[in-house]
C-alpha cells in the first residue's frame, strides 16, 4: 500500500454537492491529449461541510448554517469511458467504515500508521490526498482528477446556467434545510437548489436518499446544459469551468481548456448511457468508541462492481433498464440509467 502524503493547506472549501460540477464539465475531463489513444477517466468528486464561504444572510435564508466538521459530505467516484460513450458514477455514503492508509502529514511532518475511521473522516486529517488515498485503497480504482467545490461556487454556477429543473412524484420536506417541495417540476436557483441536495431528512432513507437526489440533480442539470446547446458553447462553458475550479485548477490536475473542449465533444453521451448507484452495503457495524457508528460495504459485491469499473466495463447489462425505488433502502440500490432520474 502507497503511503499518502497530505497537505492540509490545498483549500478549505465548504460542504456540498458537486452534482452540478460533474454534470456541467466532468464528463468531458480528460487527463490526456487528444494525440494519444484515449483511456478511461477515473475522477473523484468530494464535498466538504464548512460553512466559510456563504454571507451571514444566505446561511440564514438557505439554512445552511451549523457546526462543520471539515469532512466530505459527499464522495461520488465518476468513471469514464475510454470511447467517451458512457459514464458510471458511484456514490459513497459519508459514514461507511473506512480504513485510512498510511500517510505523512507535510504540514507537521509526522507519518501516521493505518487505522480505523469513517470515510469522511480522511478529508478531516489529510485533506484531498488522503481521501483519495483511502478511495483508491478500498476500491483498487486509481483516481485521475478530483473535483471539490463549496457552497459559495455551487449557488453560483447553478445561477450561471438558469438554474435546474427538478421533479418529484411526492412532497419533498425537510426538518433542517426547510426544503417543502410539492409533487412536480420546480426550477430551482442556487439556493433552493443548495437545499435540495443538501437535504437527508426527507424521510427514513436519510444519506441514502439524499445520495439519490443528488444524481437526479445532475442527470436533470445536464439535460438542461444539452437543451440549451451550453455544453458546446465554449465562452459559456469557460465561465463555469472558472466558477468551479476557481483558483484550485492545479492543485485538482486541470490543464486549462481541457473540461471545455472534452465537454464539447460528449456533449452527445445520452442519459440512457449514464449510470447511478452506491456503494453496495451489507448493513451496520457494530458500533466502536473511536470510530462511531459505521455503514459496513458488502465486500463481494462491491469488489464485484469496482472490477467492472477498473476494466471499463458498464455496470448494467445491455437492454436492462431497472427502475430506482424512491425512497431507496438503506442498503443502498443497485445501478439505474440516467434517464429514468429526468424529468418527463
Amino acid at each position: 500500500m502507497r503511503r499518502v502524503t497530505t497537505k492540509r493547506t490545498l483549500s478549505s472549501l465548504a460542504i456540498p454537492v458537486l452534482v452540478l460540477a460533474a454534470a456541467t464539465t466532468l464528463l468531458g475531463t480528460s487527463p490526456f491529449p487528444e494525440r494519444q489513444a484515449p483511456r478511461p477517466l477515473n475522477l473523484l468528486l468530494m464535498g466538504t461541510d464548512g460553512r466559510d464561504t456563504i454571507t451571514a444572510d444566505e446561511k440564514r435564508r438557505f439554512h445552511a448554517g451549523g457546526i462543520a466538521c471539515n469532512c466530505t459530505d459527499v464522495l461520488m467516484l465518476v468513471h469514464v469511458s475510454a470511447r467517451r460513450d458512457r459514464v458510471s458514477v458511484v456514490s459513497m455514503p459519508r459514514d461507511s467504515y473506512a480504513d485510512i492508509p498510511p500517510y505523512l502529514d507535510a504540514a507537521s511532518g509526522e507519518e501516521r500508521g493505518p487505522h480505523p475511521s469513517k470515510i469522511n473522516g480522511a478529508y478531516a486529517e489529510g485533506g484531498p490526498s488522503l481521501t483519495i488515498g483511502t478511495v483508491e485503497a478500498m476500491t483498487g480504482v486509481r483516481i485521475d482528477r478530483y473535483l471539490q467545490v463549496d457552497f459559495r461556487r455551487f449557488i453560483d454556477a447553478v445561477d450561471d446556467v438558469g438554474g435546474v429543473e427538478v421533479c418529484t412524484p411526492r412532497t419533498l420536506k425537510d426538518s433542517a434545510t426547510k426544503l417543502h417541495l410539492k409533487p412536480g417540476k420546480h426550477r430551482l436557483t442556487g439556493g433552493p437548489a443548495l437545499q435540495y441536495v443538501r437535504s437527508r431528512h426527507v424521510d427514513r432513507s436519510a444519506d441514502l436518499g439524499r445520495i439519490q437526489r443528488q444524481q437526479r440533480f445532475l442527470v436533470n442539470a445536464l439535460r438542461g446544459l444539452k437543451a440549451k446547446k451550453a455544453l458546446t458553447d465554449p465562452a459559456g462553458m469557460a465561465r463555469v469551468v472558472d466558477t468551479l475550479l476557481g483558483s484550485g485548477r492545479v492543485e485538482q490536475g486541470f490543464a486549462a481548456g481541457e473540461l471545455v473542449r472534452l465537454a464539447a465533444a460528449l456533449d452527445k453521451v445520452p442519459a440512457r448511457n449514464l449510470e447511478f448507484t452506491t456503494v453496495p452495503i451489507a448493513g451496520f457495524n457494530e458500533t466502536r468508541p473511536d470510530v462511531g457508528s459505521t455503514l459496513a460495504w458488502d465486500r463481494k459485491r462491491a469488489d464485484a462492481m469496482f472490477a467492472k469499473l477498473r476494466a471499463d466495463r458498464p455496470l448494467l447489462k445491455a437492454g436492462a433498464d431497472p427502475r430506482p425505488k424512491d425512497p431507496p433502502s438503506l442498503k443502498g440500490y443497485g445501478p439505474v440509467r440516467g434517464s429514468r432520474f429526468a424529468c418527463g
